[in-house]
């Protein structure tokens, strides 16, 4: 019973840590969503009591913790989606948004409500706080929800059946981009992004609403790139046939969607060699091969028995497939294929070449990084970022960052063993490499199986040098990744104040015009749950602020003083 505490309670606590790591949430229903997440904050404490409490726990409680931590874990999610989600989907689905809302609204509050206080050593501080959470929840599940804005909601419907751009009203197209937040490059990108996890999530079919958003957001950056030419230009400018490149800012969003007369019906992929059998059904020819192969007389799509074995090449739907793959930038098999060969041959020069050509294939849309992360290029990209050769390191690793931002893809490269290679670049590469590098790390430490792995391989040190001495960007990616790596993992807390962190992280406390005291103060409060880290909270000094642990770690108060 002792043990299953232990575990419960630490996963409530690294949900609600994962939750505070959470920013940024989507124009609509931001409210809603941002009050949710400060709500869910100010039960840290409750749970840090809990994990320094030694007394047992009474069974029922312990139900209700339970249950408590599955609607956490169903609220985390939901929380994701208004920080990483789509934009266009909180429009388009808000009413079903606000049910998942009412939904785990509910939920909380009966787990929360299921809690004996009064059996338990907490503080009354704690017990008032829970209590005011508690009369929050309540009060949601009946207070009226903000009307929706119905304008931003038809004009997407009504950008979305015009057939021609022409026939769009570029005010609307104006007004969308505004309300929505589209009118930059990262906005686009990030946009694009959070459509092709959709897809990903979806086992890589779009499906219709996903077909319409993919629609919607292409006319919306079409617009916008027309109205600021320069916002594209920028972007271009960082990619170039040698590879030096950032992740693309967004691919053709329409190559997201493969038409289905494209898709072969055994492997839903797209053809490349389409193929007909004898009852007129279509099929890439491998795919149907290896059907016959296995013995199969029968059409796979139709049930019925082939008159003949023979295959019949498909020439006109072969041309129609490689013009559109051509025309959104998506690449054959063979080609990646061929890429990968030239890889693996030993010589620096084709290994430039073919990384390099990797970064541009990769930068167009999920359909190629789908496609590299088949061809099983991780292992080989892992070992190109020690090579002696900067530009093949850089190509290397940027090819490796467009993958890891698809959750398959973070397995291959974690057992590939990139970390060390990764913090190498972190500690020796370019300030672009360096970027990339903790990008690439941030994603991979969102996995908890990974942060071990991770902070064991060096990565730790090397974050807190850069919250130091990196760009603000830099700095920025690292203290997120570092937030992810101390949440829940005493090991990499013990490193992190071994690296210096806290005085740096308190030296950032002194620095407004940074803009990441929130950040430093919620790597404090992690830290400041492990005895080691509120040990060195309590020993540093700084000039200018002072940092006061309170309740064995689960809240601090920052004191800055005027001493210059």
């Amino acid at each position: 019973m002792e043990e299953e505490k232990g575990v419960v309670i630490q996963k409530l606590i690294d949900i609600i840590n994962e939750i505070s790591a959470f920013s940024d949430y989507r124009c609509s229903l931001k409210k809603q969503f941002c009050n949710l997440a400060n709500r869910l904050r100010l039960l840290l404490p409750m749970f840090v009591e809990f994990r320094d409490n030694k007394d047992s726990i009474h069974d029922d409680t312990m139900i209700s913790l339970s249950n408590l931590k599955e609607a956490l874990e169903s609220t985390k999610e939901l929380l994701r989606l208004g920080s990483q989600g789509s934009k266009i989907y909180l429009v388009l689905e808000r009413e079903q948004i606000m049910n998942q809302f009412q939904v785990v609204t509910a939920w909380l509050e009966q787990a929360l409500s299921g809690i004996s206080y009064d059996k338990l050593e907490i503080s009354d501080e704690v017990e008032e706080q829970v209590e005011l959470v508690l009369a929050q929840f309540r009060r949601a599940k009946q207070r009226r929800v903000d009307a929706p804005d119905v304008e931003l909601y038809e004009d997407l419907l009504s950008v979305y059946i015009k057939s021609s751009d022409a026939d769009v009203d570029p005010a609307v197209l104006w007004r969308l981009a505004e309300k929505l937040e589209l009118m930059g490059i990262n906005d686009l990108r990030q946009e694009s992004l959070a459509l092709q996890e959709m897809v990903v999530s979806n086992a890589g079919h779009p499906g219709e609403s996903i077909e319409k958003m993919s629609i919607l957001l292409e006319k919306i950056t079409d617009f916008v790139l027309t109205e600021n030419p320069d916002t594209g230009a920028l972007e271009s400018e960082k990619c170039t046939s040698s590879g030096n490149t950032q992740t693309s800012a967004f691919g053709n969003p329409n190559s997201l969607v493969i038409p289905e007369a494209f898709r072969c019906p055994i492997s839903n992929e797209l053809m490349e060699d389409p193929v007909f059998v004898s009852t007129g059904q279509i099929y890439e020819r491998s795919c149907i091969e290896k059907w016959l192969a296995a013995g199969h007389l029968t059409c796979p799509k139709t049930k019925q028995k082939l008159s003949s074995a023979a295959l019949k090449p498909n020439y006109v739907l072969r041309n129609r497939i490689a013009q559109w793959r051509k025309a959104n930038g998506i690449e054959p098999r063979f080609k990646i294929d061929f890429l990968f060969r030239k890889l693996t041959s030993g010589n620096l020069e084709d290994q430039r070449s073919a990384a390099g050509e990797l970064c541009l294939v990769a930068k167009r849309n999920a359909s190629n990084i789908v496609c590299i992360a088949k061809a099983g290029v991780i292992h080989q990209l892992v070992g190109l970022i020690v090579t002696s050769d900067p530009q093949t390191q850089e190509n290397a690793l940027t090819v490796l960052l467009n993958l890891s931002k698809f959750k398959h893809n973070r397995e291959s490269i974690i057992s590939s063993g990139a970390a060390p290679a990764i913090v190498h670049m972190l500690q020796n590469g370019s300030m672009e490499a360096r970027e990339n590098a903790v990008a690439i790390l941030c994603s991979l430490s969102m996995v908890d199986e990974y942060k071990l792995t991770i902070g064991a391989s060096g990565a730790i040190p090397a974050l807190v040098t850069l919250l130091s001495e990196g760009s603000h960007r830099l700095k920025t990616d690292a203290s997120t990744t570092l937030l992810f790596l101390l949440c829940n993992l005493e090991e990499n807390g013990a490193r992190a104040v071994q690296a210096g962190v806290v005085p740096t992280l308190m030296r950032m406390l002194t620095d407004p015009g940074v803009g990441l005291e929130t950040r430093a103060s919620s790597i404090l409060v992690s830290l400041a749950g492990y005895p080691e880290g509120k040990a060195a909270i309590e020993a540093a000094e700084v000039v200018g602020v002072k940092v006061e642990v309170l309740r064995s770690g689960q809240s601090i108060v920052i004191t800055r003083s005027n001493t210059k």
